[in-house]
């Protein structure tokens, strides 16, 4: 069996379904982080403009203040948006990258907190040197920051429209529109690489044999019905594989009306 590349990474569900995430590269994160950083000097720009007049008040206050600023926003701004956006910054969504927790679960706060606290020591001596030795010698390519809070960095593959609607058969009737405030709970509730899992199941339905392709929408109907579950009246007589039709057809919001264009959005 041939070896799996360096930056690809499998991950076997409890279900027993495997699927693979392709781990970012050095050179997209070092893209993505100089588009933060600009972003942080901006943000920083405008608020030292906001504090100068205290200056005349204070010299030494204002310059304490310049500093605390620097580093609430300079840590702030990636904590805060990759918590709001399920793992990305600003650099990071324009790249299409991820951060994720390592065995897929979903990203805790607490992880996103840790990764952005030890920014400094991953930037020790400086330019991000210890981090990016850290990362070329990590399997999943781990920052320090990563290493400790239990996350990697993904890319995410872009999945045309053709793909999707060629997926979900379009034009079928849904019956799990009906109740959209349980929809926006399995969006809320569902990872993006679950959703991912969901999608490519029925993206390659037709090269499974029968037994294989029944039992691999039974896990996955499984899992999607413990993160939300759809009243018996809307699911009675559904197949395990219809039933995973309709729910990628909610997570990804395919004339869904109201939800997110993202699964597991906030």
């Amino acid at each position: 069996m041939t070896p799996l590349p360096r930056d690809d990474l499998v991950i076997r569900t409890p279900e027993g379904i495997d699927f693979s995430l392709v781990l970012a590269g050095p050179v997209p994160r070092a893209l993505a982080l100089t588009l933060d950083r600009i972003v942080v000097v901006v943000i920083f720009f405008v608020l030292q403009q906001v504090l100068t007049p205290f200056a005349v008040l204070s010299p030494d206050l204002a310059v304490a203040a310049v500093i605390l600023t620097y580093f609430a926003v300079d840590i702030g701004y990636a904590m805060f948006l990759e918590w709001f956006w399920r793992g990305q910054t600003l650099g990071k969504r324009v790249l299409h990258l991820r951060v994720m927790d390592e065995e897929a679960l979903r990203l805790r706060f607490s992880q996103v907190a840790v990764r952005n606290l030890l920014r400094f020591v991953d930037f020790l001596p400086g330019l991000y040197l210890l981090g990016g030795l850290a990362a070329a010698i990590s399997r999943r390519r781990q920052r320090l920051g990563d290493l400790a809070a239990g996350t990697i960095v993904i890319r995410e593959p872009r999945v045309g429209e053709p793909d999707i609607q060629a997926a979900l058969a379009a034009g079928k009737y849904n019956s799990f529109r009906e109740l959209p405030h349980v929809a926006a709970r399995l969006r809320q509730r569902t990872t993006p690489a679950e959703a991912a899992v969901a999608l490519h199941a029925l993206l390659r339905r037709d090269r499974l044999e029968p037994e294989a392709r029944r039992e691999l929408f039974a896990a996955v109907a499984g899992q999607l019905r413990r993160l939300a579950e759809f009243p018996p009246h809307l699911t009675e007589g559904l197949s395990d594989e219809q039933y995973v039709r309709n729910a990628v057809e909610v997570l990804y919001a395919t004339g869904a009306k109201g939800l997110a264009d993202e699964p597991g959005g906030r």
